[in-house]
């Protein structure tokens, strides 16, 4: 008799619904099983909660859990950095295309692609002369949702980064790797989201729901899991404006895939090459109808790739370890989704004062990226160790493409 894949993860509270947990041989801490019990509580999450093998402890809900919901979505589940997600293309390039020294082609893609922020007036991390790329873009298919989205919620267009994030990279675990596959084919892979503009609704969305759910109900264990109910206006627009700020990150990734293209075909010595040749471009952090068990729900991946039958999906590891492009499996357990990562196993403050540079610098040996400092919270170390992630979701999805990054560019 096979062994079950998922773990019953805990005892949720009366009234509340099951947890299966993908984490059989990785560590999950405590703090995250509270969160993930306090959300299986919910009326609203139907059948269970599924809990993938990255999963820690998350600001609004546990990153690496998917939550089905009936007639009803949290905000803060969804969270803050809507869309963020994955984008990867196969190129005709191969390992011995590229040159000793990958300095030049780090910043190259540095030069090309905005990325970071400094406070005060100039950041960084934005277009100063916004290219005519991500005009048209902003043009022909998101400015006017947004104005009709502002139109109703003024707030949300006040001052936001909008188009001059648009291409733009952010900070964090944000990065654009340059990578190699099983055969020695170059990758181009990046990470990112819907910026500022998306932070700016999801805060605001999420306030309202604290907001309203004080009004209608006080007994929540969390008020980061305060709700909308399917048929008022506020869940109404939340729906509109997450689904425009979840294209705006696509259309984002997409914006920065060609300028990652650009600036290493302008990278001295490397030959004519084509790209595309095999392309994935999927959230994990995000919000969609979808049909389960005989239920039309609103399923919630925070920190989860979907991962039906045949769809592909992109798995990273840290800045020092492999990456995967994955198939699903269509497991109707997890709700079709898998991982969206390795997953923390040190908070950022943690992994600052346990690891020096000189350990960063040794657990990115062999990879053309930052080795200071400021990029100790995203030491491979503060992650969880990817191939026990990978082992503990093989029933998930399997393995298509094993990416090894040798360039990382991080915010």
């Amino acid at each position: 008799m096979k062994e079950q894949s998922y773990l019953e993860l805990g005892q949720v509270q009366a009234g509340g619904t099951s947890i299966k947990a993908w984490t059989r041989g990785v560590p999950v801490d405590e703090k995250a099983i509270t969160q993930l019990q306090n959300t299986a509580s919910l009326p609203i999450v139907h059948p269970h909660l599924a809990v993938m093998p990255d999963v820690h402890f998350g600001l609004g809900a546990t990153i690496g859990s998917v939550i089905p919901t009936l007639n009803a979505i949290i905000p803060a589940a969804v969270g803050v950095d809507i869309g963020c997600g994955m984008m990867a293309v196969q190129t005709s390039l191969n390992a011995s295309d590229l040159p000793d020294d990958l300095k030049g082609m780090r910043t190259s893609i540095e030069r090309r692609v905005p990325h970071g922020k400094t406070k005060g007036r100039h950041d960084r991390g934005a277009w100063g002369e916004i290219p005519n790329a991500q005009i048209n873009v902003w043009r022909n298919g998101l400015e006017q949702k947004f104005r009709d989205i502002c139109e109703k919620h003024p707030k949300i267009g006040k001052r936001v980064n909008h188009v001059n994030h648009l291409g733009t990279l952010g900070t964090g675990n944000h990065f654009i790797e340059v990578c190699l596959d099983e055969m020695n084919q170059v990758w181009f892979v990046l990470h990112s989201g819907s910026r500022g503009v998306g932070n700016r609704i999801g805060t605001y969305f999420i306030s309202l729901a604290r907001e309203d759910m004080e009004r209608h109900m006080r007994n929540l264990p969390d008020r980061d899991l305060s709700y909308f109910e399917e048929g008022s206006t506020l869940f109404h627009d939340y729906v509109e404006a997450v689904g425009w700020a979840q294209d705006f990150a696509k259309e984002n990734r997409a914006l920065m895939m060609e300028a990652v293209i650009e600036a290493v075909a302008k990278t001295p010595g490397i030959p004519p090459f084509k790209a595309k040749l095999q392309a994935v471009n999927c959230h994990h952090n995000y919000v969609q109808k979808e049909s389960h068990f005989d239920k039309e729900l609103w399923v919630t991946r925070k920190g989860a790739v979907r991962a039906g039958v045949g769809e592909f999906g992109i798995i990273p590891g840290s800045m020092g370890d492999r990456s995967f492009i994955v198939k699903g499996k269509g497991n109707e357990d997890s709700f079709c989704s898998c991982s969206h990562g390795a997953g923390r196993v040190l908070s950022r403050r943690q992994a600052k004062k346990q690891f020096s540079v000189k350990d960063h610098e040794q657990a990115t040996k062999g990879v053309e990226c930052r080795k200071d400092e400021k990029v100790l919270d995203e030491t491979p170390k503060a992650y969880k160790d990817i191939e026990k992630v990978m082992a503990a979701q093989s029933d998930l999805i399997e393995i298509v493409h094993t990416l090894k990054q040798v360039v990382c560019v991080k915010g």
